[in-house]
Order: C-alpha cells, then sequence, then structure tokens
C-alpha cells in the first residue's frame, strides 16, 4: 500500500485552456493555507482551554465546540490537499507489476472512481447541510449546517480537481473506456438488484470482497473504495438514502478525541524540524555506539521514545534512520540487515502512546484512552527487548572498525542537549493519564513544548530553516486529511455491515469458536495480521472493531488486553511483505532494494509473531498496571 501520487500521463494543454489548470493550483494554494490556518487555531484553542481549566479552574465552555468545528473543515481540506496531492493510501504492489499502459489505464479508473463516489456523495452533503441549519449549537448558538458545510465543499472541490486532471492529464480514449466500464459495472448491478436481494447476506461477498477487492488491488485509494463499494451495495441492496453514507462520515469524523490525529502529526513534523530525534539518537550513540551491536539497541530505544509521538509510521523512521544509519554502515553493518531491523521496529511500538492507532481504538470501540496509554506500554517493552536479543546474537558476527568508546564529557553534553527530548514523552503520557489533558488536548501540550525548545535550540544549538515550517505543516494536513478521510468512509461502510447483520453473525460465529477465549484469540491474532497487511492498521480498526469487540466482551476478554493483541497482529501485517506499505516504507527510508530485504525480515517477524502470541496468552502484560 502507498500514498503516492496518481502518476497519469504527460499533460495534454488541448483539453483544457491553461487557465483552468491555474485556476485549481490557485485554489489549492488557497486551501493549503486555510488548512494550515485551521491546524494553528485549532492548536491555539485547545491549548487555552487546558490552561484555563487546570491553572485558573476556570473552563472555557465553548473551546470544544469551536475545535470541532474547525476540525471538520480543517478535515475536508486536508482531503483535498491529500488528491489534488497524490497522498491517499492506496495499494500499488499489485499494479506496478503490470505493464506501463495498463498502469495507465487503471491510474486513470481510479481517478474516475474518485470522482464517481465524490459527484454521488455532493448532493446528499448539501441536502445533510441543510437539514443541520435546523439544529442550533448549544455554547456558540450557531447553526450546525456551518460545520458541516465543509463536506459538500470539500467533495466539490475533489470533483472539480478530478475534472482538471481528467481533461488535462488522461487521454479520450483511456477516460471513455474506464467511464464505459463504470457505466456498465452500474447497470449490471442496478439492472439485477432483485436478484441480489434474494442471495442474502451473500451480496457481502460480491460488494465488499469482489468489487472493494478489485477496487483496492486496482490502485483505487483505499478511502474511496471503501466509499464506491458501501455505495453500491446501499443503493442497490439495503435500499436506503444515499445521504446515509454523508451522515455516518460526518459521525465518523466527528469525535472530538479524533481531533488528535492531526494535531499528533504536527507534533511530529515539529520533531523532525526541531531535531529533538537527532538530539535524543547522538546521546543514546555516546553510551552505547561502542559495543557490538550497540547502534541497533539504539534504533530500538529511539524508535521507542519517538513512536507513537509524530502520528506516522513513516515519520519516526524518517526522523531516526538517517540520523544512526550512516555510522551503523561505517562498523560493518549490512545495510538490508538495517532496513530490515527498521521495519521490525516499527511494526512493535503501534501500542506505544500516544499512538494514533490507540486513539482511533478509544474512539471507535469505546475504550478507555488512559487505560490504552497505560496497558501499552509493557507489551512493547517485551517486544523490545526480545528485538534486542535477536540483534544481539546477529551482532555476534560484526567486527567494529576504529570504533573507541565516548568520553565522559561527550556523554554529558549529549544528554544536557537530549534532556528536553527524554522529557517529551513522559510529559505527554502523564499529561494524560493524571487527567491535566485529555487524549485530544495533550498533543497541543507537546507543540507548545516543542515549540519552545525549537525557540531556544534556534540560539544555542542550531539555526532552524524557517521557510521549511510552512511545507510540512502542509504536508501534515495532507496526511491528517487521508487518515481521516478512511476513519469517516470506514465508518459508513461499517454501518453497512452492521445493518446487513453481518456484524450480528460474526459475533456469534467468533464467541462459539472450539476453544472459547483461546481459539478467538488465535484466530483474531490471523485475521488481522492479514487485514494489517492489505487495509492497514486504521482502516482495519475503524471497519472491524466495533464488529469483534462485542465478541471479546461475550467472552470476557479485557478490552484493553484486547487491543494490544489486535494492534500488534496489525503491526505485523503493516510491516509484512510482500504487501504491507511500512515494509516499503523502511526499505524506501533505508535506500535499498525492497527484494534484498525480504530474507532478512522472516526472522524478526517470527519472533514478533511470537510475541503476539505470548502478549495474548499472558493478559497481565496489557492489564498489570491498570488500576483496580
Amino acid at each position: 500500500m502507498s500514498a503516492t501520487a496518481l502518476a497519469l500521463p504527460g499533460r495534454n494543454a488541448g483539453t483544457l485552456t491553461k487557465g483552468a489548470v491555474a485556476l485549481n493550483r490557485a485554489i489549492m494554494r488557497m486551501v493549503a493555507a486555510l488548512a494550515v490556518a485551521l491546524m494553528v487555531v485549532e492548536t491555539l484553542v485547545l491549548f487555552t482551554g487546558v490552561v484555563s481549566r487546570y491553572y485558573f479552574h476556570r473552563p472555557i465552555v465553548w473551546s470544544d465546540e469551536l475545535a470541532q468545528i474547525l476540525f471538520i473543515w480543517m478535515t475536508m481540506f486536508g482531503v483535498v490537499l491529500a488528491m489534488d496531492r497524490g497522498e491517499h493510501m492506496r495499494l500499488t504492489a499489485v499494479v506496478a507489476r503490470f505493464s506501463r499502459g495498463s498502469q495507465l489505464w487503471l491510474e486513470t479508473m481510479s481517478l474516475i472512481i474518485v470522482l464517481l463516489f465524490s459527484w454521488l456523495v455532493l448532493m446528499p452533503g448539501v441536502e445533510h447541510m441543510s437539514a443541520q441549519m435546523a439544529i442550533t449549537t448549544p455554547a456558540l448558538s450557531m447553526p450546525d449546517g456551518y460545520r458541516v458545510a465543509a463536506i459538500p465543499v470539500g467533495f466539490g472541490l475533489i470533483i472539480f480537481s478530478c475534472l482538471v486532471r481528467l481533461a488535462s492529464s488522461c487521454t479520450l480514449k483511456a477516460s471513455a473506456s474506464c467511464f464505459a466500464v463504470a457505466a456498465l459495472t452500474a447497470y449490471v448491478l442496478w439492472y439485477f438488484a432483485y436478484d441480489l436481494q434474494d442471495l442474502g447476506n451473500l451480496n457481502l461477498v460480491l460488494f465488499f470482497f469482489v468489487l472493494l477487492g478489485a477496487c483496492v488491488l486496482g490502485g483505487v485509494p483505499i478511502a474511496f473504495a471503501f466509499g464506491i463499494a458501501t455505495l453500491a451495495y446501499i443503493v442497490n441492496i439495503a435500499e436506503v438514502p444515499t445521504s446515509i453514507v454523508v451522515s455516518r462520515f460526518d459521525e465518523g469524523v466527528s469525535h472530538l478525541i479524533l481531533l488528535a490525529v492531526p494535531l499528533f502529526v504536527l507534533l511530529g513534523v515539529l520533531l523532525q524540524l526541531s531535531g529533538m530525534a537527532k538530539a535524543l539518537i547522538d546521546f543514546m550513540s555516546s553510551l552505547l555506539g561502542h559495543i557490538k551491536g550497540g547502534l541497533q539497541y539504539v534504533l530500538l530505544g529511539a524508535m521507542f521514545l519517538v513512536s507513537g509521538i509524530s502520528g506516522s509510521k513513516v515519520a519516526d523512521m524518517a526522523a531516526v534512520a538517517p540520523a544512526l544509519f550512516p555510522e551503523m554502515k561505517k562498523q560493518g553493518a549490512d545495510e538490508n540487515e538495517l532496513a530490515a531491523l527498521l521495519a521490525a521496529s516499527g511494526a512493535m511500538t503501534e501500542t506505544i502512546p500516544p499512538s494514533l492507532v490507540l486513539i482511533t481504538v478509544g474512539a471507535v470501540c469505546g475504550v478507555s484512552i488512559s487505560a490504552l496509554f497505560i496497558g501499552g506500554l509493557m507489551p512493547a517493552f517485551a517486544c523490545t527487548v526480545v528485538l534486542g536479543f535477536v540483534c544481539w546474537r546477529r551482532a555476534r558476527r560484526i567486527q567494529l572498525k576504529d570504533v573507541t568508546r565516548a568520553p565522559f564529557s561527550r556523554i554529558l553534553r549529549t544528554f544536557i542537549i537530549a534532556l528536553p527530548v527524554l522529557v517529551l514523552p513522559v510529559l505527554i503520557r502523564v499529561c494524560v493519564i493524571e487527567g491535566i489533558a485529555t487524549a485530544t488536548e495533550v498533543a497541543t501540550v507537546g507543540v507548545v513544548y516543542v515549540c519552545l525548545y525549537s525557540v531556544i535550540a534556534n540560539f544555542f544549538i542550531q539555526r532552524i530553516a524557517l521557510r521549511t515550517v510552512y511545507p510540512l505543516m502542509v504536508e501534515a494536513a495532507s496526511l491528517s486529511g487521508a487518515i481521516l478521510l478512511i476513519i469517516g468512509v470506514a465508518t459508513s461502510m461499517a454501518w453497512a455491515l452492521t445493518q446487513s447483520g453481518f456484524s450480528h453473525a460474526l459475533v456469534d460465529f467468533m464467541t462459539h469458536l472450539p476453544g472459547g477465549a483461546t481459539a478467538f484469540l488465535a484466530v483474531s491474532i490471523v485475521l488481522f495480521i492479514v487485514l494489517g497487511s492489505v487495509l492497514e492498521g486504521i482502516p482495519a480498526i475503524v471497519l472491524f472493531g466495533p464488529l469483534i469487540f462485542p465478541a471479546a466482551h461475550a467472552l470476557n476478554i479485557n478490552e484493553v488486553h484486547y487491543s494490544m493483541v489486535i494492534i500488534l497482529a496489525m503491526g505485523i501485517g503493516l510491516f509484512a511483505p510482500p504487501l504491507g506499505i511500512g515494509f516499503y516504507a523502511a526499505s524506501a527510508i533505508s535506500k535499498v532494494n525492497a527484494d534484498l530485504v525480504i530474507p532478512r525480515m522472516w526472522m524478526y517477524l517470527a519472533v514478533l509473531t511470537v510475541m503476539v502470541f505470548v502478549v495474548a496468552f499472558i493478559p497481565w502484560l496489557s492489564t498489570g498496571f491498570l488500576p483496580q
């Protein structure tokens, strides 16, 4: 799976005036500026609310409401940016195996499916906005329609952007054939709709396995693949208004807890910009760099401390690897082995708070965020120790070259520089656990903390290139939009599966497996490894979490314990070749051939798989430190 751009053919200036292309660029620049501005205002509003409530004991009653209004606009602008920049998550491993001509046709088809979905939800979005105008918000006393107007505005901008790209970049022949295939598919489904209804839940196989699978394998952005399959099912089988997709989408992206997504992504951008991650690595390297496998331990430790803060596994790896790998190669480490270790370290850190996956589980499955933050540390620590043992075994063959122990003065200097970095993860976790800030608000505490560090570091440690701030914030807004669109659309899809009776059948099947809770946990591990590989972590959680958690509850499995099991399993799938996006991201960041890394991955994946079963069957690792 990838977030790469839809690589369409060269621009054909004869099919669209240069003015339309220029207009699209101008609109996207404006959208980017608005998204960044909303992100900054959002941070200030929430941080002011924390300070006012905790230090002055005077809560700002309207802060959460204003934040929620700004949030959906920021989300939709981020969705538009991600579409224009080609950064929506999509599976590319299959498409890459086709000829260039076939790839270009599939890219055109993907663009048309995006256009079709956006067009089909545009008018329901306008209707939903009109209906919400009759509802007045309690604190600000303004029509709620102003909030949800972001949905039709966002999809309207996507439609315009898609039309410009189709006209300027796609051949007429490819566009016509793709439209014909889409129209023929829609007609066949409509013509046989009554016959399909007689199939009962077998329709789920047609719409959510065949149709959805074809879209995903064909390179359609995963959020839009979810959306078009859900719309097709609702229109032809469920016979409910398409507006239900918009209302469920609104519900899915309006959880206040999901405000943490763009804020933690912003925090990750600031961490990268401020050099905090490098300061941490320099300190750990001065301590352990002189021993065999020492820098491998540094990599594991750095990923453990940095993970969860940025909101993006790619950002975590990009912050750690470039600072460590050159020195590790000088010491004789194999570059393919390093890429495999980087991928493995990413796979086992999904449970480290304040991971966005933990926040998503809490939001969509109703699990306490504070409990998840407490329960996630020990499973990740256990996996880190086991991976460290594997590194020790493999490092015995390495012959160190010109490596000396760092003097105490260097250790002390790097420790002083890294101290603010070491404090940050503790600060974030303490703020949530002690009730100083909610899981939504705590990212703003981190953002303000890193900004203060950056100002000080700019004078005493290193100068920060201010020109890089805005582009990185635009990138953060785009990534946030891509993540939140998946959550919103997957919420609609989960509703359709629930209404079909599938969720009840799934719970009944899972709770009556031979072997009870033990078999249930084993099947869950296998299921979420596959889902993590195909769907990535957050969409898999949003789609299947609400369906499967009731089964776990029925078997008296602690919800925090079960969360850790499925998150670790999804992490393995996310970094498992040949489909896992995390694996290819780790290979790209390491600048190595992914095919050469695959043989080195199996030992790490095998060890992590064993550890998932250990965590599954020793619940204390997840629940031992929870308050009784």
